[in-house]
This record gives C-alpha cells, structure tokens and sequence, in this order.
C-alpha cells in the first residue's frame, strides 16, 4: 500500500531556531550525561506517562502553515514548534523528528553530515515528495542517540512555552530509504523521542505510518495519532482501532479529488475519527484565499 501523503509546513527555520533558543531541561544532566539521556532517566525514574487523558471536547485545527484564532468550537490546535501555544487550547508541537527540516537542512550538513542517511555512492537521501528535505540515519544506535539529543532541545522548547504535546512527523521516513532504514530503526528512535516528551510531561503522539500503530501504541508508547488522509487511503481504522478517539485526522482536497471522494464521505468512512477536518494543501490562515477549513 502506498505511503499517506504527508503535509507540513513549508515555513524553514524550526530546529535551527530551536537550537539558538535559550531553553531549560526539565532534568539536568551529569557529568558524562547527555541531556537526552537525562530526560530520558528522569522520565523513567518519575514514571513519566505524559499527560494524554483523551483530547477535550470539540474538533481540532491543525495550524502548521500559520497561526491564528482558531475556529469556533475548535478544542485542539496543533501548531509548529517555532510558534506559541493557542492560548486555551489543548496544544500540540510539531516536531520533525525523522528528517531535516527544509530550513535546516545546511545547518544538518555543515554540523552533523554523519546524522543524514547516505545512499551507496555516499549522496545524501532525499524524500521525494519533500525535495528540501533529507532523511536522518536510524540505523544505528549511537546516531539515534545524538539525532535524540539534538531534537531534545526542541522538545524541552515545546515544553518552556507550554504545549501539552508534541507529534513527531516522519515515523515512515524508512519507506523513503532505498531500503536502508527498517521499521524497528525507525521505532527504536521514536522510543527515546517519547521518552524525551514524556520527562517534559508532554503526551507524545504518533504521525502517519498507520502499518506500525499497535507496536507505536504498545512498544514505543505513543499516546494518541495524527492521521493525513487516511479516509483516501482506508486507513482509518488502523489509527481508531488502536488509540481510540485518541486519533486526529486531516484531509486534503487535492487527494479527496483524486480519490473521488468528498469531504462528507471522508466523515463517514470506516473508522473515521470523530475529529476529523479538511485544511488547504498548505495550511494558511484565513487571510489567505486558499485557506480552507471544515470540520465533520
């Protein structure tokens, strides 16, 4: 089955303004400690679980091209890590956490060139929907732990301005490696990005990649999914049927086109979430004429 389409912001920059934040860690780290690591023990040792207890009443917005007040009756809103929190909302961070943002991508390169996956004549590889962007090397575990440190700092951002989320985008990016990346590489990073979340009291929710959600769900310990598509794709039951109404969806109008399909009729597919929404390709704000939001 091919993979679902992934949408993201188009917006550069959120790592690398990440970084050159000043942020604090939840836990310190000691001597010979990396702050990955710290978190990760600190979570552990505090029987961390994050802070899913079920999204609050009413739908979502997903708010990764632009933030702005959401619509009536809109409880959750997902919004980039270089953004703040909707105030009163349920809020989730964006963070991608399996390959380089488009804005960072030189910063990847010149500061860590042994972190971005190589093909066999040593090219970085590139995600062909997203030409920008390069796909982060899960294969082994001493990278995953410095791609885990670097995102930490990311994370901890997320927490100092007050989400109460995060969702790491790119869980399939192994679908996109010629091969040279697994499932488990890929889970095995994911693991230590939800620990990271959880030492921060964040819920840690997982994107896309509706082939691994009982293990993302039971082994990785993801609390809650965010599905693109997945009305278009049939894949709805996958996410509902493993995290409940844990689940937040988006659909494209491009690909509901394609796929014959109209947005009542993606509201009505099997096992479509109760929070389900259509947004525009690019996920602009309402002063834009190609903003576009529906809720089912």
């Amino acid at each position: 089955m091919p993979a679902p389409r992934r949408i993201r912001r188009t917006a550069p920059g959120g790592l690398l303004a990440a970084l050159l934040a000043v942020t604090t860690a939840s836990a310190c780290a000691g001597p010979g400690e990396t702050e990955a690591e710290a978190v990760g023990a600190h979570a552990a040792d505090e029987s961390a679980t994050g802070t899913a207890e079920g999204f609050p009443e009413g739908t979502f917005d997903y708010q990764l091209g632009a933030s702005y007040e959401p619509p009536a009756g809109v409880g959750t809103v997902v919004r980039d890590s270089t953004a703040e929190p909707a105030p009163d909302m349920y809020s989730i961070c964006y963070v991608n956490g399996f390959q380089t943002q488009p804005g960072d991508l030189e910063w990847w390169l010149l500061e860590h060139p042994d972190l971005i996956l190589r093909d066999a004549s040593g090219e970085p590889v590139v995600d062909p929907g997203w030409p920008a962007e390069r796909i982060l090397d899960t294969s082994d575990e001493d990278k995953r732990a410095d791609i885990a440190e670097i995102l930490a700092e990311t994370i901890a951002t997320c927490a100092e301005k007050g989400f109460d989320a995060v969702e790491f985008d790119n869980l399939d990016s192994d679908l996109r490696s010629q091969g040279l990346l697994t499932q488990d590489h890929n889970l095995a990073l994911a693991t230590e990005l939800v620990a990271l979340a959880n030492g921060h009291g964040m819920a840690a929710g997982q994107k896309n990649a509706a082939e691994v959600t009982q293990r993302g769900r039971d082994e990785v310990g993801f609390e809650f999914a965010v599905a693109e598509d997945c009305a278009v794709w049939s894949e709805c039951s996958a996410y509902t049927g493993v995290y409940g109404d844990d689940v937040i969806a988006v659909e494209y109008p491009d690909a509901l086109e394609e796929a014959g399909m109209t947005f009542a009729e993606a509201c009505d597919a099997e096992g479509a979430p109760s929070r389900m929404i259509l947004r525009d390709l690019d996920l602009v704000g309402p002063e834009h004429e190609d903003y576009l939001y529906e809720a089912c």
